[in-house]
């Protein structure tokens, strides 16, 4: 007797359109900046307060976790920014890609 085997379902993919890639930029552009607004406030939150400890070893780990905080804001800030861009630059490919005739195209 065989076990039933699940039938594998793939999902559907439609093509790139530019109201897509618009929208999805749309979306990501404001996460960026509000990335951005947070890292800049965590960021100036700790310059504004210095260490104050006498044990060195207190002293490199609270460093260390400040550089940690600040840097994945910047890291979450840079992605949501690089996502925005590419996809604005994907929709403005699409949009000029549909204009030009391909070369196999009769007219």
């Amino acid at each position: 007797m065989k076990a039933p085997t699940p039938q594998e379902s793939k999902p559907e993919t439609s093509a790139p359109t530019p109201a897509r890639c618009f929208l999805g930029a749309l979306i990501a552009s404001p996460f960026a900046y509000g990335l951005y607004l947070l890292t800049s406030a965590i960021a100036t939150s700790f310059a504004e307060k210095p260490i104050s400890s006498s044990n060195e070893m207190a002293v490199k780990i609270s460093v260390m976790v400040r550089t940690l905080v600040v840097g994945m804001g910047a890291l979450g800030t840079g992605i949501f920014c690089l996502t925005t861009l590419g996809l604005v630059a994907l929709g403005i490919q699409l949009l000029l890609k549909k204009e030009t005739p391909t070369e196999n195209e009769p007219t």
